[in-house]
């Protein structure tokens, strides 16, 4: 039973990663089909994970009030909505109002994930947990681009959006049929608006759960400059075909699926603090190796050496995220929605940011890349240290 609930919050979590993913070999096209230039036709990204950011903040908490089986299943109706208005868009207009609704409702499947392991598992088991949904869903980013990219050669970038609206329909069946409610009725919240932000004032007012946040947030923003720069980055820069995209993406995210199964494994013998200064050491690596590799070639850039320092930085960004994941939420044992909700909005809105407005400032320059990661993890590293002291403070004062 627990590896089938894995599987179906892992295939949640794969709901917004296609949303970003699969379309992204179909980019330049899509900008051929509505007479508009590439910043335009980024923003069909940016709307979609500025949305996706916003409606974050709201699906814990209406899962804290309704429960976690109803808010997932409106959800996912909306998602394949959303989908197949993507798929038949007359206007570049009406794409980015489909958009727009793909990204309200694509973010419930991970936001209340989180929450559900919260309301079934603890410590290390809960740990764990998160690291086993980390591996499986991290195949979603690592085939999207490849099968869009097919998708798009094939049959034109509009079948990437019908895959987009099957999919969603699939996991409506799946969810109707198999997810189990988590949170009984008798320790839900009532949905009264003030007491909601209450609540929400009561997080956004703990320091440490800030921090731990804004850890995550930037340490992710490395992922989500190469992601946000994808089309640029594979075309342009290595200049790869379409169907090229896993040169990328596999090494990318096999190394988080590789540091998740490693780290979960190790959960249960590894203190917290140890996992994250193994995968904070990690990443700092990938870092140093990227900027030294990228700053030699200049503009002849090749693979495989352009992209095997991101495999070592997702390795350890997933062996150290988990860790830190779970001590911020552990912060709001009563609100365990509410807090995943606002973890993955300013986690998303790390990701928006950088997708949306750094990553086209970094266009053309795999060196200019490799140093805005370097830059997000300096500033993931501060943040976490600052909360280690935050929570010494609090301790301190008790």
């Amino acid at each position: 039973m627990q590896r089938l609930l894995t599987v179906i919050l892992a295939c949640l979590g794969m709901v917004g990663a296609l949303a970003i993913d699969t379309y992204l070999p179909s980019i330049p096209a899509i900008g051929r089909a509505f007479a508009v230039g590439p910043v335009a036709v980024q923003q069909t990204l940016s709307v979609f994970l500025f949305t996706f950011a916003f409606m974050m903040l709201f699906y814990g908490t209406l899962s804290d009030s309704f429960g976690r089986r109803p808010v997932i299943m409106v959800a996912l109706v909306m998602y394949t909505l959303g989908s197949v208005g993507a798929a038949l868009a007359p206007t570049f207009g009406w794409l980015l109002a489909f958009r727009a609704l793909q990204g309200l409702s694509a973010g419930a499947g991970s936001v209340i994930g989180q929450a559900i392991v919260q309301d079934r598992f603890s410590g290390a088991q809960a740990q764990k947990m998160m690291s086993h949904i980390m591996m499986v869903f991290g195949l979603a980013p690592a085939i999207a681009p490849v099968l869009g990219g097919w998708l798009h050669v094939t049959f034109g970038w509009r079948a990437t959006f019908w895959f987009l609206a099957l999919f969603g329909a699939l996991m409506l069946v799946l969810c109707w049929r198999l997810l189990p409610e988590s949170l009984p009725p008798e320790k839900r919240h009532a949905f009264h608006g003030v007491a909601i932000a209450r609540n929400y004032l009561k997080v956004l007012g703990h320091p440490q759960f800030l921090l731990l946040s804004l850890s995550v947030g930037l340490a992710f923003g490395g992922l989500s400059l190469y992601i946000g720069s994808a089309a640029n980055f594979v075309m342009e820069i290595l200049h790869l075909p379409e169907t090229a995209f896993a040169w990328m993406f596999i090494p990318l995210i096999s190394g988080m699926v590789i540091g998740s199964a490693w780290g979960g494994k190790r959960a249960g013998s590894h203190a917290p603090a140890t996992m994250r200064a193994i995968g904070f050491g990690l990443m700092l690596l990938a870092c140093v190796l990227n900027v030294g590799y990228t700053a030699w070639a200049g503009a002849a850039v090749a693979v495989p050496w352009a992209v095997l320092p991101l495999m070592v930085y997702t390795f350890g960004l997933a062996v150290a995220m988990p860790a830190i994941q779970v001590g911020a939420l552990s912060l709001f044992p009563d609100n365990r929605g509410l807090a995943s909700s606002m973890l993955a909005f300013i986690q998303m809105m790390s990701f928006a940011l950088v997708s949306g407005l750094a990553a086209p400032l970094l266009f053309g320059s795999a060196f200019k890349l490799a140093c805005g990661v370097t830059v997000g993890l300096a500033g993931s590293y501060a943040a976490a240290g600052l909360a280690g002291l935050a929570a010494r403070d609090v301790h301190t004062q008790k």
